[in-house]
């Protein structure tokens, strides 16, 4: 399995699940791009992942489902327009050779799941490298709980995120703690990344361990305070 960013707006991943001749994309914002690499890598579509109901991860499959109409469409209750296949926690299925298994992963919004593989973690807006999603829906024990999920997951499981928010999350971290070394050192790494117009994902659970507050934050209020400060940095 190897795993293919396209960019899209202006700091979205959509992520490019490839097996052999076959694809799965997660999380389509926008659909032009997309259907460009699957035409230009003669790749076939077998079926779109959905994290939650947000446009800018959910826009492009009307159009890529023009183009693909056999394919199926995984997803929360709250893509019910779009997936037709509809899953929630426990779920599990089989993609191109893949064990994918559904986590409840609520907070940023109500119905938002993650989908893991024991290789690969596609958590759309609910885990970022060195952050995690804002609560619009002021359940942060939802997000919270979600974050303890995470934390179970194998060390050396790749960590697919939506958005290119990881410097800024380290920039934030250090703000907080600007005596932690490893964060610096991972500041100074993502800055030089930046810089050649590299991506910082996929990242790893064992690495976010290590750098991600959020993740470290050892009961509900200090999270929620944590969240509270990332939301006006």
């Amino acid at each position: 399995m190897t795993v293919y960013p396209i960019k899209a707006f202006s700091d979205n991943y959509i992520w490019i699940i490839e097996e052999g001749t076959e694809a799965v994309i997660v999380d389509p914002g926008e659909a032009k791009h997309v259907i460009a690499y699957l035409e230009e890598k003669q790749l076939r579509l077998n079926s779109i992942l959905l994290t939650h109901n947000h446009d800018d991860h959910v826009g492009g499959v009307q159009e890529i489902l023009a183009n693909y109409p056999e394919i199926s469409i995984y997803g929360p209750k709250e893509t019910e327009q779009l997936a037709n296949q509809i899953v929630s926690e426990g779920d599990s299925f089989t993609l191109l050779g893949q064990h994918f298994q559904v986590l409840q992963t609520g907070g940023h919004t109500h119905g938002h799941i993650s989908f893991v593989t024991n290789e690969a973690l596609f958590c759309g807006d609910a885990l970022f490298s060195g952050g995690c999603g804002r609560v619009f829906t002021k359940d942060y024990q939802a997000q919270y709980d979600a974050l303890q999920k995470f934390k179970q997951l194998d060390d050396d499981i790749q960590v697919y995120a939506a958005h290119e928010y990881t410097q800024t999350n380290l920039q934030f971290a250090q703000s907080i703690e600007p005596s932690n070394k490893v964060i610096s050192e991972s500041l100074t790494e993502v800055k030089n990344l930046r810089l050649n117009g590299q991506p910082t994902l996929p990242s790893t659970i064992g690495k976010e361990k290590k750098i991600n507050l959020f993740l470290q934050a050892e009961k509900l209020e200090d999270f929620k305070k944590l969240r509270q400060a990332r939301d006006n940095f």
